[in-house]
């Protein structure tokens, strides 16, 4: 997943008029008040594949027969999935938009993102818990303000909460994954990570990063014998792995896929996939396509940032074939033929450690990857079984994958997949696995 940023925020003002309508005083988003006990997901964020955690999560409260609250700023009232929510109406599953992004005043909120963060998830309970009974928040993306846990534990007062965390980098290199090395950045976030486990109310802790409860375990062996005598204070929270999911769809005859998209029958294609930005790589995949004589069509599929469409849009011309250019949300219809329809899929992102939902995707889907060998990607990339991996963004280190992947596409028709290794780790990425294992956090 993405990288922790915030590309806006509001800055309080005396000025500005209290918020006093439905949508942002913390009322359901029909203006009824919110009767029982429910469980509220906060995540102020719906960009990426943070608004799909949002609904998996939802669904897995839904079907564990709990009620549920999908809290989210205000800027996102048009998004698809607040839309469709909405026009659902279920009494079980209701929308709370609020002001989030709305930043008091103070040198703390001014100089550190974390605090920001950490003040819209306070605030957002707060609101809602006015007209609201909460039995437990659910938070999606907890590494917006996971590592203020240490100093000022929990934004959630009493109220019980279980989390979700997706780009913790710091053990990566004790892990044995190609991250770049800081040692004393990585020691103290891992001291930070550590006292965090211990913040009140928080139940369970959940990762989609699998070597992460395994360095935990060895830190607290570690920790754990006769000449240790840290962490004998209290109990630390249960910290578990959970798969980053992809619902089991089948994908749809690559014809039929690439007529409905408009693609050539016969064309390679290789798509660059999600939230299109810097780190996505696009700018060396274009870079290194423009001197490549035999390359592939570029399918550049979701919302581009300002910078990377000005990027896109000066480079493009220059490309042959000329790439295909989806500037938009994806919906899930059309995310299944672009799936059904590529030949490979990029990941050769750039600065990106984490997990990457594209991975898990074209597992499913059975298209070999050109991978980035860095972080997580990199680790799970690791064999070449997926695909060729990346050892930098070079044109030629990508001219040559590029090259490897086309001795498999000379084998297969337009379109094709590969044979999906059921013993790999990313097997496991199911939405059901996902949605049980929150499941039992809940109780």
């Amino acid at each position: 997943m993405e990288t922790v940023s915030i590309a806006r925020y509001r800055r309080d003002d005396a000025d500005d008029v209290d918020s006093a309508d439905a949508a942002s005083s913390g009322t359901a988003s029909d203006g009824t008040t919110a009767d029982g006990e429910w469980i509220a997901i906060i995540e102020p964020n719906f960009t990426g594949h943070r608004w799909r955690y949002v609904e998996w999560v939802a669904q897995a409260c839904v079907e564990g027969g709990h009620r549920c609250l999908v809290v989210t700023d205000t800027a996102y009232a048009e998004h698809p999935l607040v839309q469709r929510l909405l026009r659902e109406a279920r009494p079980d599953l209701r929308v709370v938009l609020l002001d989030l992004h709305t930043v008091p005043r103070g040198l703390q909120y001014a100089c550190s993102v974390y605090m920001r963060f950490r003040d819209f998830y306070a605030r957002a309970l707060a609101d809602i818990s006015r007209t609201t009974r909460v039995k437990l928040v659910v938070v999606p993306y907890a590494d917006y303000f996971f590592y203020t846990l240490a100093a000022l534990d929990t934004p959630f007062g009493k109220t019980p909460w279980i989390a979700i965390v997706m780009g913790m980098t710091f053990h990566h290199a004790q892990a044995g994954l190609r991250t770049p090395r800081r040692p004393f950045v990585d020691l103290v976030k891992s001291m930070l990570f550590r006292r965090g486990l211990r913040a009140r109310g928080l139940r369970t802790l959940l990762t989609i990063d699998p070597t992460l409860p395994d360095w935990l375990a060895r830190m607290t062996r570690t920790a754990a014998s006769p000449e240790s005598t840290s962490h004998a204070n209290s109990r630390p929270t249960r910290l578990a792995y959970v798969a980053d999911p992809f619902p089991e769809i089948d994908a749809v005859d690559p014809q039929i896929a690439r007529a409905r998209l408009g693609l050539d029958a016969r064309t390679r294609y290789l798509l660059v996939y999600g939230a299109i930005g810097e780190r996505k790589g696009i700018r060396e995949l274009m870079q290194a396509l423009m001197h490549k004589g035999d390359a592939p069509c570029l399918v550049i599929a979701g919302q581009q940032d300002d910078e990377t469409r000005a990027f896109i849009n000066a480079h493009a011309p220059h490309l042959t074939p000329a790439p295909v250019i989806f500037d938009r949300f994806v919906p899930d219809d059309m995310e299944r033929d672009l799936f059904s329809a590529c030949d490979a899929v990029w990941l050769g992102y750039h600065k990106h450690y984490g997990m990457s939902g594209v991975l898990v995707q074209a597992y499913r889907f059975g298209k070999p990857v050109l991978a980035s060998a860095d972080g997580l990607i990199g680790w799970f990339c690791r064999d070449g079984a997926l695909g060729p991996l990346l050892d930098d963004l070079e044109p030629a280190t990508i001219a040559h994958a590029i090259d490897t992947l086309a001795q498999g596409w000379n084998a297969r028709a337009p379109g094709a997949g590969i044979a999906r290794m059921d013993a790999h780790l990313l097997a496991r990425n199911t939405l059901d696995q996902f949605k049980h294992t929150l499941q039992d956090a809940m109780v």
